[in-house]
């Protein structure tokens, strides 16, 4: 039996993770568990899975917490903050720890958990976007495994299995197009929250969903598969598949090309994670190609996702920049989910801020130097963001995300 933390508990990642231990009792046991601020479910998975320590990452509903679990025998460890997160993700026996938080949140936790030899089933893509040059290098000094638990480095991984070293020669990204795949990009300007919100195949968190409809995410998994699978950006494509049936492409020195295919199910990608290098039979419904039909590709449209060339010129200028493109589409999201700028100015702030941040980016940044630039990036975003609508933007979201 593996025994695993999970952080983010109560978010997208976290539940569908908790689906699985809940399906293999047998194979999966939950040592801590850590979300951002909604009680009432972490409670009712305190009581099912009785983790021996949990985390609210909101220090003022650790009281709620605590009521709410007051007659439960044993009790567990209850501990509150972003200090509280970073403890359960360090603690006790778990072999692995499962990174379901959202954003650049999931830096300090992941740092902890690797320092303290535990292997991280990967979810939060910002770990390496941001913190590539100093996590990696933490991972191969404390001999833990980094494993990609989302669907497109999930598949890449898994195409990779028997591949020699240097048998890789490129690495295709699959992405759904998201909510605006089909809509021409003159209507851009016009677009609402709601319809951003939309995502014709997947059923996601808010951020990533507004990242799938400006293909930010797929910008930013290019640079989290350079970290993971060492190639260069010139061998890192995008391609739009509109059916999210293939995952992700490799091709091979001699042009063969592999693909992992399956239903749009997150579990599918953390069941492997989770069990590696097993596989575990399962019951969920399995891929029929025929009632799947066509699957057909694109090349992405780079006039209506600016934003895919904002993060490939980030990855190659390296060093903190990736930290300040992520941290400042972070700012610039909520910015917009909270309506005070428009969609078609989210790469518009983002790409002013990476422009303000050239002559200060640091090339073999410390964690010091990611958690300041993180910090730099989205104020700057705040200050560009009132400079583009002419007035002062406010928003609630300026540290980095909590946690799910």
């Amino acid at each position: 039996m593996k025994a695993i933390t999970l952080l983010g508990s109560t978010g997208s990642i976290g539940t569908q993770t908790l689906d699985i231990v809940e399906q293999y009792p047998d194979q999966f046991q939950i040592v801590g568990l850590a979300a951002r601020s909604n009680v009432e479910l972490l409670a009712q998975q305190i009581r099912q899975f009785r983790p021996q320590i949990a985390a609210i990452c909101d220090a003022t509903q650790l009281p709620r917490l605590q009521e709410a679990l007051v007659d439960l025998t044993p009790q567990p460890i209850l501990l509150a903050g972003e200090e509280g997160v970073v403890e359960v993700a360090r603690y006790g026996n778990a072999e692995a720890v499962v990174t379901g938080i959202v954003g650049c949140a999931g830096l300090l936790p992941t740092i902890a958990a690797i320092e303290a030899g535990k292997d991280i089933a990967l979810a939060n893509k910002e770990t390496l976007i941001a913190g590539g040059p100093v996590v990696l290098p933490l991972v191969q000094r404390h001999g833990v495994k980094l494993l990609p638990a989302d669907s497109e480095h999930s598949a890449i991984f898994q195409c990779l299995q028997g591949v020699p070293e240097g048998g890789l020669r490129r690495i295709l990204l699959t992405a759904s197009g998201g909510a605006f795949r089909d809509l021409p990009v003159e209507q851009l300007a016009n677009v609402t929250v709601a319809d951003a919100l939309k995502h014709p195949n997947w059923s996601m968190g808010r951020k990533i969903t507004i990242d799938s409809a400006t293909l930010m995410n797929k910008g930013l998994e290019v640079i989290e598969a350079h970290f993971l699978f060492g190639l260069d950006y010139d061998h890192i494509d995008i391609v739009i598949h509109p059916q999210s049936i293939i995952h992700s492409l490799i091709e091979l020195q001699d042009t063969s090309v592999l693909a992992q295919l399956g239903w749009a199910d997150m579990r599918l990608p953390l069941l492997y994670a989770l069990s590696y290098p097993e596989r575990i039979s399962t019951n969920w419904e399995p891929l029929d190609l025929v009632k799947a039909g066509s699957l057909t590709f694109r090349e992405p449209d780079h006039q209506k996702y600016p934003c895919m060339q904002l993060a490939y010129a980030a990855g190659r200028a390296g060093g903190t920049m990736p930290a300040v493109l992520n941290a400042a589409n972070e700012q610039a999201v909520a910015l917009f989910l909270e309506e005070k700028i428009s969609f078609l100015d989210i790469p518009r702030c983002i790409e002013t801020a990476c422009d303000r941040h050239h002559a200060h980016n640091r090339s073999e940044p410390t964690l010091a130097d990611i958690l300041e630039a993180d910090r730099w990036a989205r104020q700057e975003i705040l200050r560009v963001a009132s400079q583009l609508i002419g007035k002062n933007v406010a928003s609630d979201t300026v540290s980095p995300a909590s946690v799910a």
